[in-house]
């Protein structure tokens, strides 16, 4: 759990770095990013180089810096007065699976597959991949504007590459053209201008510092470069509050400057043995602000009723924070975007290469993950902008927040093919997204009206014709912990601008329309069990047949593990208690009885 340094104002450490200090094991030097006060980082950092630290990147956009210490320096570092917290510079990895067949992306998200110069592709749009890097190829053209490698801690312009393979696949599904394979495989944007931020080595992985650079370096630069959009297809497990969490509050920031940041959920859904889990959302998916998504199988067609929530992909709700995610689900199963045969994930997954008869040049694969689902989201979002900027003569931007909550209210319900119920809000979010009815509120929202008027210049029929079928949107938005039903997106609230932190608001005193802050249904029953506690607080208890959101978490006194540990996600329908203060073990804490639940 997380835990404090000696003395009652030192500095929070995370789990990894608790661990550390607690247990005595592992190497006598780490890495990490501490975190201190506003206007004290240059002090701190020159009194810590006179100390003789290894002071290895700053990180002004947070005010932090990564450090490489000894252990018997926690104490010392824990106890000065502008240090804030000190957390693990963790590994991050990319969230890609494999998948054995392969699926139409365009046609299944509602875009036409014919040209017409009427419909978006995202022109004039920039979306930052921060990822492995982008090879090169005739499927980005010259749309490759700026490509900067993050791995050795700070930017350096170099020609664009990529030895893993990953942020490639995952430029393809955001922006590939298609042309070379004659439109068997474009992306989304097919338009959109990419801009390249390598932070994962060639085996995918890569320091969050890194991470957290690229971030900086997406928002010092991005009106010179046109970023409107990074896509972060990695994570790592969370090891502590979001409020503290360093990768968290880079996408906090770069959300308050005004890009939208898309994250992957993560690929946790499911043990070893395909029993589904909830709470295994990685970090940065916990931030609030992120668009953090979540993987759709769409079987291969173009109809969403046979759609169906990959059992990999993670669920909510968030660790510490007990935050509803993912915010919405995408198709992310079996796609077949751009590759290299110089890659390491082509020349190790044989299986996985897709030839197109009309592209002799290109190499293919086939690969499956939230990271996929991420980056179709991303070329969404690029769609959304452009179709923005073109509807109004003095186009004005939509936050962040905006882009989240279109896509939410403009989403469409899943049902699980098994019990033939909706997929509950802490699998699908809002559900999955829909092109169509994002394009819709897009070009209709025009955030120059004034904070309370009626600001779309038209009210969208809330359907949308995908497959030959109208489906309906889920006219949703979850805000943190509360569900906002009915108008509410038609007005222009504070809720919606880039300085409002997403889900911080109280719904319940603000004229939305619907708000249930109590009892919604988040869970599954039959996966949740009987009751799930965290800490002393309750999270969610059956009320009948239904899992009914309770009291948030107590951050401090979770117990936390590596997600691949599999006690330390709620797997199958065993009643657990996690945290318990009397417990001295995850297994103590598990045998312990839960405080009756109060009445709902």
């Amino acid at each position: 759990m997380p835990g404090k340094g000696k003395g009652s104002k030192s500095a929070t450490f995370d789990t990894a770095i608790q661990d550390w200090h607690d247990r005595g094991k592992g190497p006598d030097k780490q890495r990490v990013i501490v975190r201190m006060a506003p206007g004290t980082r240059g002090a701190t950092v020159t009194g810590l180089k006179g100390r003789g630290f290894s002071v290895r990147s700053e990180h002004p956009l947070i005010d932090a810096a990564t450090l490489e210490i000894p252990r018997k320096a926690l104490d010392g570092l824990a106890h000065n007065p502008n240090i804030l917290s000190i957390s693990s510079d963790a590994l991050t990895d990319a969230h890609v699976t494999v998948a054995p067949s392969g699926a139409t992306l365009r046609s299944a998200l509602g875009i036409s597959t014919t040209s017409s110069s009427n419909n978006p592709k995202g022109t004039g749009v920039g979306v930052a991949v921060i990822d492995s890097g982008i090879t090169p190829s005739n499927v980005f053209g010259n749309r490759i504007v700026a490509f900067y490698d993050f791995t050795s801690g700070s930017a350096v312009a170099a020609p664009p590459s990529d030895q893993y393979g990953h942020g490639t696949h995952v430029a393809g599904l955001i922006g590939g053209s298609g042309a070379p394979s004659a439109g068997v495989y474009p992306g989304v944007a097919t338009n959109v201008n990419l801009i390249g931020l390598r932070v994962l080595d060639a085996n995918g992985q890569g320091y969050t510092s890194s991470v957290i650079s690229a971030i900086e370096f997406a928002v010092a630069n991005r009106t010179q470069v046109g970023i409107d959009v990074i896509n972060l297809s990695l994570g790592h497990p969370i090891l502590e509050p979001s409020a503290s969490d360093p990768l968290v509050q880079a996408v906090e920031a770069a959300s308050r400057a005004g890009i939208v940041v898309v994250a992957s959920a993560g690929n946790f859904g499911v043990d070893a043995n395909g029993q589904p889990g909830y709470a295994g959302i990685s970090s940065p998916g916990d931030a609030p602000s992120a668009i953090t998504v979540g993987s759709v199988d769409i079987q291969g067609t173009a109809i969403r009723n046979d759609d169906e929530v990959a059992p990999y992909s993670s669920r909510g709700p968030t660790w510490y924070d007990g935050q509803a995610k993912p915010d919405v689900v995408a198709p992310g199963h079996a796609l077949t975007a751009v590759s290299s045969t110089a890659c390491k994930l082509y020349m190790d997954l044989p299986n996985s290469r897709v030839t197109a008869s009309a592209d002799t040049i290109n190499p293919y694969l086939r690969l499956s993950g939230t990271s996929m689902a991420a980056g179709v989201t991303s070329g969404v979002v690029a769609l959304m902008v452009e179709a923005h900027r073109n509807a109004f003569w003095n186009p004005t931007k939509l936050s962040p927040n905006t882009v989240k909550a279109i896509l939410e209210f403009s989403a469409t319900s899943l049902t699980n093919d098994e019990t033939l119920q909706p997929y509950d809000l802490l699998t699908q979010g809002a559900g999955e997204v829909n092109v169509r009815g994002a394009l819709d509120l897009a070009k209709a929202i025009d955030p120059s009206q004034l904070i309370g008027s009626f600001w779309t210049t038209y009210q969208p029929w809330p359907y949308s014709t995908i497959g030959g079928s109208n489906v309906a949107w889920s006219q949703q938005i979850v805000w943190g912990s509360h569900i906002v039903w009915g108008n509410a997106l038609f007005y222009h609230d504070l809720a919606w601008d880039a300085a409002s932190p997403w889900g911080v608001l109280d719904a319940t005193h603000i004229v939305w329309g619907n708000v249930d802050p109590e009892h919604i249904v988040w869970g599954n029953v039959a996966v949740w069990g009987e009751h799930i506690v965290w800490g002393n607080a309750l999270v969610g208890t059956v009320d009948g047949e239904h899992i009914v959101w309770g009291n948030l978490v107590d951050a401090q006194h979770i117990v936390w593990g590596n997600l691949t540990e599999s006690e330390h996600i709620v797997w199958g329908n065993a009643s657990l208690v996690l945290g318990n203060n009397d417990a001295t073990s995850v297994d103590e804490a598990i045998v312990q009885e839960p405080e009756p639940p109060p009445t709902p």
